[in-house]
């Protein structure tokens, strides 16, 4: 089989059936059918079946759900209210002040939510209302949420990794790990921007209305505590191996709602209301991965991943230059995909490419969910964009201009840990 006319193909229903609305899911199902149907022989309704079934009986697919109902627990809380009050008067001192809360808060929020979509959200709708108030530049505020909000990709427990970790065959837990440190590192970019603009520009930040005692930080910690705990609990027991991603899950859905039900905002709506917002997320993404398996297993028969990985031995590409024009692609992508879909659709592709080359798979997953960070704030399918529109009645192009400055934080966060990846491999290397 030719690989241009295999590869046109492929490339000619996806664009029909995500040009017609088509479920990334189904689109994924019918491009591997097509794509069996004309050029091999294969009994692909039986090979259905099996990659159906392969795709979702793994321990590691009930570890999506219950990091998915932590999260929903958690953004009908009032953790993350009580999380800004803890905060507040531990920035009261640096400059920039309580523009460092939406950097401090999303990081804290991603590490237990896993989800871009839900830290922006749940920081956003307590930080956007309170810096506005006090007269903090509106820009810049919502530029740093939505820089910040890409951290629930990264910092784990992460949705994304566990998606890769799935297609990819690659350990969850070496993942998970892997992120803390990039993690860090983008966070302290983002506080650090915030500071440097804040001490050459004071205006965009109020002078201190107050200060904050020693007793009254202290007090704050007790905010911060139920986060730190719920941290400690899942990352902890997973990283100590104690626990299995999927009983590391188990600990953060019994330790949110806790915390939930100790802070009163535990009821039974929000209860019925977190499993119903759990459930359709993971038979969203569960309708992907299968997809995604079967789609993986098609271009495998079709031989497009072994001719692909010939194509670039043959042209000798350096490994940094693979990873440059892979990263052109995933930009381009990223400003017309949602991020499971750019994770589904490129890993059976590019994961054996990179690994051809010799970069590791837990390293490509931290680049891949870096690419989808960028996503997240690229329009027109920026998702972080559409959440802060929502809060603000900003136009996107508004808010996608204030965002600019993180966005290249990010690549540049992208090219360090392309450069040294080291930085990534680590703690991972350590277990």
């Amino acid at each position: 089989m030719d690989l241009a006319s295999v590869s046109l193909t492929i490339l000619i229903l996806m664009i029909i059936l995500l040009g017609g609305s088509v479920w990334i899911g189904i689109s994924l199902f019918l491009v591997g059918f097509g794509s069996l149907f004309i050029f091999t022989e294969v009994p692909f309704g039986r090979l259905l079946s099996n990659i159906v079934w392969n795709s979702t009986n793994g321990s590691a697919m009930m570890a999506l759900p219950m990091f998915i109902w932590m999260g929903e627990i958690l953004f009908r809380s009032r953790i993350s209210q009580n999380l800004f009050n803890g905060l507040t008067p531990w920035m009261d001192r640096i400059p920039g002040r309580l523009l460092h809360v939406n950097i401090f808060a999303c990081t804290f929020f991603a590490a237990v939510s896993g989800s871009s979509a839900a830290t922006t959200a749940t920081v956003g709708k307590i930080t956007v209302p309170e810096l506005k108030e006090r007269g903090y530049q509106h820009q810049l505020s919502i530029g740093s949420l939505a820089g910040a909000g890409t951290l629930g990709f990264l910092v784990p427990p992460s949705m994304m990794m566990l998606v890769y970790g799935i297609i990819g065959n690659v350990s969850i837990g070496r993942l998970f790990i892997a992120g803390i440190l990039p993690g860090i590192l983008i966070a302290a970019l983002f506080s650090s921007y915030i500071s440097i603009r804040c001490l050459l520009n004071p205006s965009l930040a109020p002078a201190r209305a107050e200060a904050y005692s020693w007793l009254q930080k202290l007090k704050g910690l007790k905010d911060i505590a139920p986060v730190g705990v719920l941290i400690f609990g899942v990352l902890g027991s997973l990283y100590a191996g104690w626990a299995t991603p999927t009983e590391a899950g188990v600990v953060g859905v019994i330790g949110a709602l806790l915390f939930a039900g100790l802070t009163g905002s535990m009821n039974s709506g929000v209860f019925i209301d977190s499993l119903k917002g759990a459930i359709k997320t993971s038979a969203m993404i569960m309708l992907i991965v299968m997809g995604a398996g079967y789609f993986s297993v098609a271009i495998g028969f079709l031989g497009v991943t072994r001719q692909l990985t010939m194509f670039v031995a043959d042209m000798g590409l350096s490994p940094y230059m693979l990873i440059l024009i892979l990263t052109l692609v995933y930009l381009i992508l990223g400003c017309l995909l949602d991020g499971f879909s750019m994770i589904v659709m490129t890993t059976p592709i590019f994961l054996p490419l990179v690994t051809f080359v010799g970069f590791d798979p837990v390293w490509f997953g931290i680049y891949i969910v870096l690419m989808i960070e960028l996503a997240q704030i690229t329009p027109p399918v920026g998702f972080n964009l559409f959440v802060i529109s929502g809060l603000t009645n900003e136009d996107i192009l508004t808010i996608a201009w204030a965002a600019l400055p993180f966005f290249l934080l990010l690549c540049a966060a992208t090219a360090l840990v392309t450069i040294f990846p080291q930085f990534v491999l680590f703690l991972p290397n350590m277990m």
